[in-house]
């Protein structure tokens, strides 16, 4: 019978010591966890991001070779695709052939004028070969004109200076004819060496346009990245748009952190964050605050909500906020967009 009353006793002692301890270790947390929440914001909901660069086709063909592996680490530059070419180089030597035919339409237009240009010299020339023989007839007819008066001459000569003189003013007026004939003979040319250098100018840009169609046929890497979603096979037909594949900007990768709405008025640009990400949650990392999204994330949906139609209904909005991770480089681990990740932003109240 003692011994039953000494163990409830001790019972009666030992429950409300281990209930003390209990809320004294709850108490603890509690404490701890508000003055944690008092200096620290914190959310899970937050993934690993970078900078995706899709890939298609610019031009339509078969494809004739593959030169990487999927998720292969590739360069700036590097050969990914190759379009079979053979129709864009015979469009291309077409092109070519086009601006040769229309350089040599330049040099005949061209010759031309400098002949029309001689022939004018010739046509002035001759003017002024007809001018002094104008101006000799007309000397000559005015002497026997006087000479006739005083019967000092016959009219035969007479008759023969005054023909002289009409044939010389026919003369005239015909080399000036011929001289305007050949002036608008080279305004013509002229023209066509114009018409001529706009088709040259024409034939360029049809050759520049069928080369860059030739370079589109090898597909490079515009950025380095891991290589990942390849779309296509060999011998596959493509058209313009059709996706190829897609690189990862894996060497800057970033985090968005979705906080509430009620957290922003304690996040500040520049602030120190502490990121572990569930992969690894023994590799802490550190980073910073960049910049916040200029709307929250709902607004970016497809179906954004519309309160205005009378079924509101206040849930507190998520904002995206971007953070720079340092030296995610050095950890020899294989970071990735989309992996999950929990922030720490210390922050003022």
């Amino acid at each position: 019978m003692e011994e039953d009353k000494n163990k409830k006793t001790k019972t009666k002692i030992v429950m409300p010591v281990i209930l003390g301890v209990v809320v004294l270790v709850g108490a603890i947390i509690g404490l701890v966890a508000f003055l944690h929440a008092r200096r620290f914001i914190t959310t899970d909901d937050a993934q690993i991001d970078a900078n995706v660069t899709p890939l298609a086709a610019r031009v339509s063909g078969e494809i004739q070779s593959i030169r990487f592996v999927d998720n292969q680490y590739v360069h700036t530059g590097d050969t990914l695709f190759h379009i079979e070419d053979t129709d864009y180089r015979i469009k291309l030597e077409q092109a070519q052939n086009g601006l040769e035919a229309a350089k040599l339409n330049v040099n005949v237009s061209a010759a031309n004028v400098l002949s029309y240009k001689a022939n004018i010299s010739t046509a002035e020339s001759n003017i002024a070969a007809v001018q002094a023989r104008l101006w000799k007839a007309n000397e000559d007819y005015d002497r026997y004109s006087v000479l006739m008066q005083n019967q000092a001459t016959t009219q035969e000569r007479l008759d023969a200076a005054k023909a002289e003189k009409d044939a010389a003013e026919a003369a005239l007026l015909t080399t000036k004819s011929q001289l305007n004939g050949v002036s608008k003979q080279t305004t013509v040319a002229e023209r066509e060496v114009d018409g001529a250098t706009v088709i040259i100018r024409q034939r360029l840009t049809e050759v520049d346009y069928a080369r860059l169609q030739l370079s589109y046929t090898t597909i490079v890497s515009p950025v380095n990245g891991v290589i990942s979603k390849r779309a296509v096979q060999i011998g596959q037909l493509v058209q313009p748009g059709t996706p190829l594949c897609a690189i990862v900007n894996v060497d800057s990768l970033y985090v968005t952190a979705n906080f509430k709405e009620t957290q922003m008025q304690r996040l500040h640009l520049g602030e120190k964050v502490n990121i572990k990400i569930d992969a690894f949650p023994k590799t802490p990392l550190t980073g910073s605050l960049t910049s916040v999204s200029g709307a929250t994330g709902a607004k970016f949906s497809l179906l954004p909500p519309d309160n205005a139609t009378g079924n509101f209904v206040k849930v507190v909005q998520r904002i995206p906020v971007r953070i720079s991770m340092d030296a995610f480089q050095n950890l020899g681990k294989p970071v990735r967009p989309g992996m999950s990740v929990t922030v720490e932003v210390r922050a003022d109240k």
